[in-house]
């Protein structure tokens, strides 16, 4: 039974009252006041979807919480934001209290550690779902505003996923049925800080989040260009993706839905693609030149890392 009460409520609030002095705002009783003067402000949501019903059942709540930052910071990275606010709602299937808290907890602790204000929030009960929902509401402001718009010429650099990340679970559910793996919790790899980072040595032109729609992300990029990625670098696919191949996703679904081992991209000049992959290797990031942006139509052709054909979307 739903208890509308929530006997719970002080404790989380004595957790979300920790994130509320940041080098960016201050919050008082949810007002919050601004310390930066940049006038462009992103607000960006997202959740952890169908993956919520593999974290509920293995009650891997901290992944969770990265999970749904991470699909947020990821695609604010695109936009190269930096976050200040967050606002949260909990979707769970029972009135789950140490759930609730744990979440919470876990929550009020990252936003702390990346200065993030965890401004306010909302849990939901809804007994007709299966597993849970964190969904995230992120503010962020862009100190330097810039077009994400990749150029023909270009060399496109890959980052390393660390597997599934949050995407494509609807598809994982329907070819493993209820069979478990340790891969279907690990947490979505956090791009943000990395990318801001590099932005301040280096001139990157172009950005991809390889999440829902997996490759078809890089058409929305492309402006009288094309994209090619090759299948000769080093960011292979993990094992879990070469399962899902052999259980009968073919190549063109595989790269509609899952990062198959590259979980971002950026677009960079010539000049710059070896320095900025030696720059991430050195510290064990895992990075490669996947491909290249040429004149085109707004094509996307990659060759698949699971057989010898060639997809084009």
């Amino acid at each position: 039974m739903y208890d509308t009460t929530k006997p719970y409520k002080r404790h989380i609030l004595e957790l979300i009252k920790q994130t509320w002095e940041t080098p960016y705002v201050s919050v008082d009783e949810y007002v919050v006041r601004k310390k930066f003067s940049y006038p462009e402000c992103r607000p960006h949501s997202d959740g952890i979807g169908t993956k919520g019903v593999y974290h509920w059942r293995q009650r891997s709540f901290g992944n969770a919480v990265i999970d749904a930052l991470a699909m947020n910071l990821n695609d604010l990275a695109l936009r190269r934001a930096t976050p200040y606010g967050v606002i949260d709602h909990l979707f769970l299937q029972e009135d789950d209290k140490d759930a609730i808290f744990e979440i919470t907890k876990h929550l009020a602790e990252e936003c702390r550690n990346r200065d993030i204000a965890l401004i306010d929030g909302e849990t939901a009960i809804h007994d007709n779902m299966e597993g849970l929902e964190i969904s995230i509401t992120m503010m962020a402001f862009v100190k330097r505003p810039k077009p994400n718009r990749p150029q023909a010429g270009d060399v496109l650099i890959g980052f390393r996923s660390d597997g599934l990340h949050s995407n494509g679970f609807t598809k994982v559910r329907e070819v493993f049925g209820r069979e478990y793996r340790l891969e279907f919790i690990v947490p979505t790899r956090i791009y943000l800080d990395t990318v801001l980072a590099l932005e301040e040595s280096f001139d990157i032109h172009g950005m991809a989040h390889i999440t829902g729609g997996a490759y078809t992300k890089l058409k929305d990029l492309l402006f009288g260009t094309d994209v090619r990625i090759r299948r000769d670098h080093k960011l292979q696919p993990q094992p879990i993706f070469r399962e899902l191949y052999e259980r009968g996703v073919d190549d063109t679904n595989m790269h509609k839905t899952f990062n198959c081992g590259v979980g971002f991209v950026l677009s960079v000049s010539s000049q710059d693609a070896d320095k900025i992959v030696s720059e991430l290797n050195a510290f064990d990031f895992g990075a490669d030149i996947i491909g290249e942006i040429t004149a085109g139509t707004g094509k996307v052709k990659i060759e698949s890392m699971f057989s010898k054909k060639e997809i084009e979307f």
